[in-house]
């Protein structure tokens, strides 16, 4: 550390203070993020895995509007990755994106929806998320690991922070560029902020909505790999510990995986946002 500029001791006191001040706080959030992963860790383990592909498949298929090209992509895929033995570190997978994306999702909307309707709000949250968007993803990886040591949990706090963004500028987009004439045609009929912002704004900007979504869910599967290097388990880990062992194989098969899972998911969600927009 710099005898000159004492940065690096002036951040040691500050978390070391955040430590003693809200330690309590940390090792709350640790324990429900611990809880909500294994849940869905446990209850997908829990169904035989062949089952559980069919009802992944059954579930593609009715998201997105009987699509069957896509519930077959569902079925073939997961089965592709069931038969390279690769299917409890594809469970972890999917329970630790499906968790960071739920509670990225839980916190960007209403921020997002709040940015659309205070102008204050929308300037103070622009540099912050400019920065988010801008700052490297290994970068991330610090204040998870200080704060919440090294394991599944804080690979989910850097992916939440990372994908989080996307979810929130689409959100606001949307809910801003809904026709002025169908906010004054509520209006003229009596509704209120909330009727008018569940009734009318909402459905018109859900397919914009959807878009961050597919965003928020891309980026949290594309961090599984970096948040592998402060203890994430699951298919990350596995690419990780082919390129630590030079071993081309393992890691291409897990790569591979990942690609699968990123591409069924990023057309459940993009046959969803079109749906929406030719209902529109």
């Amino acid at each position: 550390m710099s005898d000159i500029l004492p940065v690096g001791e002036a951040v040691e006191v500050i978390v070391d203070w955040i430590d003693e001040t809200f330690g309590w706080l940390l090792d709350w959030i640790t324990t429900v993020m611990d809880m909500l992963v294994s849940g869905f860790q446990d209850g997908m383990a829990a169904v035989p895995p062949l089952i559980l592909i069919v009802i992944f498949a059954f579930i593609a298929w009715f998201l997105t509007k009987k699509n069957i090209k896509i519930a077959l992509l569902t079925l073939f895929g997961l089965l592709f990755i069931y038969l390279l033995e690769l299917w409890s570190e594809t469970i972890l997978t999917l329970a630790l994106v499906i968790t960071s994306a739920v509670v990225t999702l839980a916190i960007a909307i209403p921020l997002g929806i709040l940015a659309s309707r205070s102008q204050t709000v929308d300037t103070a949250l622009r540099p912050v998320l400019d920065l988010m968007q801008t700052m490297p993803s290994f970068v991330y990886l610090i204040p998870a690991v200080i704060f919440f040591g090294l394991g599944n949990v804080p690979g989910m706090i850097a992916t939440i922070i990372f994908a989080m963004p996307p979810a929130i500028r689409l959100t606001n987009l949307g809910i801003r560029q809904v026709p002025v004439e169908l906010i004054e045609v509520s209006e003229a009929f009596g509704a209120t902020g909330w009727q008018k912002l569940i009734k009318v704004q909402l459905p018109v900007a859900m397919p914009t909505i959807m878009a961050g979504v597919n965003q928020c869910i891309m980026l949290a599967l594309s961090m599984t790999v970096i948040a592998a290097m402060i203890g994430a388990a699951g298919l990350g880990l596995n690419v990780l510990m082919g390129i630590q062992r030079v071993d081309i194989g393992g890691g291409f098969e897990a790569g591979l995986c990942i690609v699968i899972i990123a591409i069924i998911l990023d057309r459940i969600t993009q046959n969803v946002i079109s749906t929406g927009q030719d209902q529109k």
